[in-house]
C-alpha cells in the first residue's frame, strides 16, 4: 500500500479495515490480526494498536483480553 504522506498511516489503515468489513471480506467474527497487519502495512505495533484501538471505539471491532480482537456483530 502507498501511504498518502499527508494523512497519518493508522488513519488510512482503519479506512481499509473498515473497507472490508463494509464489503463482508471481513465477516462478523472474523479474527483482526496484529500480527497480520503489521506484515501486510509494513507498520509498527503501535501503529496497529492505534488502529485497533479506533476500530473498537467506533463498535466495528471487539477485543477479548487472551483471544484477540474480533469483527462485532451488525
Amino acid at each position: 500500500m502507498d501511504f498518502d504522506p499527508t494523512r497519518p498511516k493508522w488513519t488510512q489503515i482503519a479506512d481499509v479495515i473498515r473497507q472490508r468489513i463494509a464489503t463482508g471480506e471481513y465477516p462478523p467474527n472474523h479474527l483482526i490480526s496484529e500480527t497480520r497487519l503489521e506484515q501486510e502495512f509494513g507498520v509498527a505495533r503501535v501503529t496497529v494498536r492505534k488502529v485497533t484501538a479506533a476500530l473498537r471505539e467506533e463498535g466495528l471491532i471487539v477485543t477479548t483480553h487472551g483471544m484477540g480482537s474480533f469483527v462485532a456483530r451488525r
